[in-house]
């Protein structure tokens, strides 16, 4: 694994968690102390990867099967991966992706049963291999997570919404492939209990945040 002077981190977890108001606060919260911070996102975070982020994520008339829903995912994540996140990586920014390649592995790997091998092997050959240097892992039952996630989808409009209506079994697979890899890679990954309230989770991530920080 490259090392470069920024530092690298991911925030995971099924839909619900509140991810991305969790990573827009850290943003802030980082921005203040004086950091460079790139907020950034998958599928998306370039022009061509938002387009595929639309035939992956949006309801329509173009249904992928599991393997080209992998294969458009990877594509986008190539392209993020030269453009955005390893030249803010090199000039040693903060990068703050929402998803990175955990989530191929658990929703195409556990959700859709796609082999994990398959997986890590596309990573290593399009996206240099390049490894998070901190996970954060937002834990939920997916019943409460599909609750959020639907009204939020409500409000929002966007659309985004092939994932919740695989249900709840699907999800469950893919919550228990998220906890098999924080058993895995327990030094980069860590579970936070997301069901607290937006500010309790805020302290807890800004306490791993600052001491992994704190630690380089």
């Amino acid at each position: 694994m490259a090392t470069y002077p920024g530092y690298f981190i991911t925030l995971e977890g099924v839909d619900g968690g509140g991810k991305t108001t969790q990573i827009r606060r850290l943003a802030e919260w980082l921005r203040q102390q004086g950091r460079e911070v790139v907020q950034t996102r998958e599928p998306g975070g370039t022009r061509l990867g938002e387009r595929m982020r639309d035939l992956v994520l949006k309801v329509g008339d173009v249904h992928p099967v599991p393997t080209a829903e992998l294969a458009l995912i990877f594509a986008a994540r190539a392209q993020h991966v030269d453009e955005v996140l390893l030249p803010a990586l090199k000039r040693g920014a903060v990068v703050l992706c929402d998803r990175f390649t955990d989530a191929s592995e658990a929703y195409q790997g556990g959700g859709r049963g796609l082999p994990v091998a398959t997986i890590h092997e596309l990573h290593r050959l399009l996206c240099r291999d390049l490894q998070p240097n901190l996970t954060i892992i937002l834990d939920i039952d997916v019943a409460t997570g599909l609750t959020r996630a639907v009204s939020r989808l409500q409000q929002s409009a966007s659309g985004e919404s092939r994932f919740e209506e695989e249900g709840v079994a699907f999800l469950e697979r893919v919550r228990a492939a998220y906890q098999a890899i924080a058993r895995r890679d327990a030094q980069r990954c860590v579970l936070v209990d997301a069901s607290g309230s937006l500010n309790e989770v805020e302290t807890r991530l800004r306490e791993i945040v600052a001491e992994r920080l704190a630690g380089r």
